[in-house]
């Protein structure tokens, strides 16, 4: 009954491709045409990329509604940016440029030589001129520039570092963490004794946008010239260099994608070229290259002129889909090759679609749900690249089954004229196939009156699939099989989640040099995190609330990632101790009220407390935290900050409590990464799932397809790990793209065990393997020739889109053509068809021809009798 259903889907489609292909075949000049005008029109919507652009890492990169992203929106609500600069309290990164300074040979940068050269590099910044100098720009406080505490410590006297006496992390109440790196101290002692690493911040008013932006282009220019003095090693870095170098990556593929039309062309042609001067397939190759083009062109171009963002994760996109494109292409090509070569061509266009119609159908549709079903991620970079994706492989489907067609049937005319592939000059027509030369062909077999079969279906029908049904390859293959798991789930325990920043820019560019430098010297401690009371009604002067407060804080600062040798900065304690000393009392609230404005005023204090109109409205502290290396332990930081402040909320008084850093934006992707992925692969494989169940006339079997898209996903997924890549928003459109990929190649390797009519498990998988094994073959390493010059990109994005999909198709179609061969011959309930109908087509062919028909026609029932209908 299965295959009943399935039949009731695919036959009436079957019949619509086969009148389309007719329609083509006979007016192949329509469809040649009018893609060419769409193409053409759409890809004018070319003229808004740039505008569409959508380059902004915070935006592209981060959730979509990440809950920093609410908790900033709380803090820039409550604590408005003052006038009084201060780093502890900004809400962004700010506006800056920064210098690590280090020692050549990483020798001590605490001395007089160093200082020397360190004090003259600060000279040369703070003389930077572009229409305005850093004193006009500059971030101030108590209306001076924000300065270093270095070279505040020593004077700006560089005789001063070597006498001296800095201790540290604290040096007489400033925090020197993040301004000394590499620290060795003194035995016994909180002095340093040496340092590896210096830093300097150069903070801007952050209103001047337009000024700033000069001033730090005129300060890149500085550092990017600069020559390295004798002593000291500089690394620099400022507020923009971070996106600046993100919106040139994409400009380092563009060469790239020429080679790659042109290995898909090459490819292309070399897997379809006969030696045969008719019937090769050179120009029908090269121009199923073209139609992805112009489907890339025409999709693209439709979706800028509905104003879709484009991400320069999308720049990957054509890669893809130029080697994935092509897979429709050889189908077709392989069913044209399958009629009869003295047929009309509109009859062997329509016997082609008839066959390759229901299978490019289906690839094209799992492909596309696979990368749709993408766009349920929070990752923006992430939707565009599925949207853009998923639209371009539709109208490739739509240019192969009408530009491509129509190129197949003008070449069908040429084949039917006996004309050469070059000169299109009729050359001397060879039936048998034996005679050699460039100026002679049009052999086919005269006994089925079709063309030569290719060497390598061949290769697989007589040597790979008797040798893959022995008994010990199939134990061989089991074995491999076994080692491939355990190495995937072992990598899979060892995955990297989040986006490193830092792999944003380009190789060898000046970003990577400071981030590896802040990585190596100033990983010791981590971001201040700001706690906010945003509880408007809380009673700040009751006992039993600061009490629960108090509680609050010494969960915060007993985590482990939290440093307990440095108090929160809280304005609450000093207040309350000042009330103390001073003899007001702290626990009347009028009092407590009353006092709190002069307070705020002289101790540094007022922008940490939102107090309007005689209401505390939102307080703030902060707590410093230590060792925090790795992005797995920014992930626990952030969880660990999160949910004791949700305890805080659940107290007998509770404590209305939310933590934030700016850098909290990006750690948010470490919440959402691992359930949103896996989210996206449940819905993608039962999905896939549905569709295997309509495609094989066996449930059992679907469950193959279901079981080849885990395997390939666990494969791919432990790999990548051991491959050194992370799972970010980059990483999780390809394990998305595992899906649609590996049910192109197990889906359809069942379907062809399911139905073929030979009498053994063992056969049914040759003959399976006969059909499939050379397109599988053609696809993988058209898609891989797709992708394979980003492994020279100099983009970690790029090159991690190769890994990635280089996995992929490489374990899809070891699956495909290795394993669940093998796996499905140990079913025999996959054996099993419904296929009454087949053997009753056979039986009513073999009893002759009846009165009036033609024997040719005979003998095409007997032969479209035994044709899968997937003609793969």
């Amino acid at each position: 009954m299965a295959k009943c259903k399935t039949d009731c889907i695919e036959r009436p489609l079957s019949l619509v491709f086969q009148k389309f292909g007719s329609v083509v075949g006979r007016y192949p000049y329509v469809f040649l045409l009018l893609p060419l005008f769409v193409a053409a029109g759409l890809g004018a919507g070319f003229i808004f990329l740039q505008e569409r652009e959508a380059n902004d890492i915070e935006d592209q990169f981060t959730p979509v509604n990440g809950p920093a992203k609410l908790e900033r929106a709380i803090v820039v609500e409550n604590f408005p940016q003052s006038e009084e600069f201060s780093q502890l309290r900004l809400t962004s990164e700010g506006t800056y440029g920064s210098l690590i300074i280090t020692g050549f040979r990483e020798e001590n940068i605490l001395t007089e030589t160093a200082f020397i050269d360190i004090l003259e590099l600060d000279r040369q910044v703070k003389n930077i001129t572009t229409g305005n100098t850093f004193k006009n720009l500059c971030a101030k406080t108590n209306g001076n520039c924000m300065s270093n505490p270095i070279l505040e410590i020593i004077n700006y006297n560089a005789t001063q570092i070597v006498s001296s006496a800095i201790t540290y992390p604290m040096n007489n109440g400033m925090f020197l963490g993040t301004i000394i790196g590499g620290v060795q101290l003194k035995q016994d002692s909180s002095e340093i004794s040496s340092a590896k690493a210096v830093r300097l911040f150069y903070f801007l008013d952050e209103e001047k946008t337009m000024e700033n932006s000069e001033w730090l282009n005129g300060f890149l220019k500085l550092l990017s010239n600069y020559t390295q003095q004798k002593t000291v090693h500089v690394s620099y870095f400022t507020s923009i260099s971070r996106q600046n170098e993100f919106e040139t990556n994409s400009d380092s593929v563009i060469p790239l994608f020429s080679v790659t039309y042109f290995l898909a062309i090459t490819i292309s042609i070399l897997s379809c070229l006969r030696l045969d001067c008719v019937r090769t397939k050179v120009w029908v190759a090269a121009f199923g290259v073209v139609s992805v083009g112009l489907a890339v062109l025409a999709s693209f171009g439709l979706l800028l002129f509905c104003g879709m963002p484009f991400a320069m994760t999308v720049a990957t996109a054509p890669f893809l889909i130029l080697g994935v494109g092509v897979d429709d292409m050889f189908i077709m090509i392989s069913c044209w090759q399958k009629t009869e070569v003295d047929k009309a061509v509109e009859v062997r266009l329509a016997e082609t679609y008839k066959e390759a119609g229901v299978s490019i159908t289906i690839t094209t549709l799992t492909d596309v749900l696979a990368f749709y079903i993408g766009l349920l991620t929070p990752f923006r970079s992430v939707q565009s690249f599925c949207m853009y994706t998923s639209t371009a492989l539709l109208f490739c489907y739509v240019f192969n089954i009408t530009f491509f067609g129509a190129c197949l049937a003008y070449n069908g005319r040429r084949e039917k004229g006996n004309r050469h592939w070059l000169t299109c000059m009729r050359v001397p027509e060879e039936a048998s196939g034996d005679a050699k030369g460039c100026c002679i062909g049009g052999a086919y077999d005269i006994n089925t009156r079709k063309e030569f079969e290719m060497p390598m279906d061949s290769f697989f029908k007589n040597y790979y699939g008797p040798f893959l049904t022995r008994v010990w390859v199939k134990v061989l293959v089991c074995l491999i099989y076994a080692g491939y798991l355990a190495v995937s789930i072992y990598g899979c325990f060892q995955i990297q989640e989040g986006l490193d920043l830092k792999h944003l820019a380009a190789d060898g560019s000046y970003v990577g040099d400071y981030y590896d430098n802040e990585d190596e010297f100033f990983s010791d401690f981590g971001p201040n995190v700001m706690l906010v009371i945003k509880d408007e009604h809380f009673q700040y002067w009751n006992p039993t609330a600061r009490k629960s407060l108090d509680f609050c804080l010494d969960n915060v600062q007993n985590l482990t990632m939290a440093d307990s040798d440095i108090p929160p900065i809280s304005w609450l304690h000093v207040y309350v101790q000042l009330g103390m000393n001073s003899g007001f009392d702290v626990n009347n609230e009028t009092q407590f009220k009353s006092h709190l404005t002069a307070f705020l005023n002289y101790s540094g204090f007022s922008q940490d407390v939102n107090f309007t109109n005689n209401q505390i409205i939102a307080s703030r502290m902060f707590v410093q935290t230590v060792n925090i290396r790795t992005a797995i332990d920014e992930k626990n930081m952030l969880n660990a900050f999160r949910e004791t402040a949700d305890e805080c909320g659940k107290l007998q008084t509770p404590v209305d409590l939310i933590v934030y850093h700016p850098a909290f934006i990006y750690f948010d992707q470490y919440a959402v990464i691992i359930a949103n992925t896996i989210q996206n692969i449940v819905v993608a494989t039962c999905l896939m799932l549905a569709i295997s169940l309509l495609l094989i006339p066996n449930p059992l079997c679907s469950l193959w397809v279901t079981f080849a898209i885990a395997s390939v996903i666990v494969g791919v997924a432990g790999f990548m790990a051991l491959w050194d890549v992370s799972l970010d928003s980059v990483s999780m459109i390809n394990l998305v793209i595992c899906i649609g990929f590996s049910v192109d190649f197990s889906a359809h390797i069942s379907y062809a065990f399911v139905s073929s009519e030979k009498s053994s498990l063992n056969k049914k998988a040759t003959d399976a393997i006969t059909k499939l094994g050379y397109p599988i073959v053609q696809g993988a390493v058209s898609t891989i020739a797709g992708v394979v010059v980003l492994a020279a990109a100099k983009s970690y994005i790029f090159r991690t889109f190769f890994k990635i999909m280089f996995l992929v198709i490489l374990f899809g179609a070891i699956h495909g053509i290795a394993f669940i061969p093998v796996f499905l011959t140990f079913l025999s309930t996959c054996g099993k068809t419904c296929s009454k109908k087949k053997k009753e087509n056979l039986s009513n062919s073999t009893n002759g021809p009846q009165a009036g028909t033609d024997m040719s026609n005979s003998r095409t029932n007997i032969v479209e009798a035994h044709t899968d209908p997937d003609c793969y």
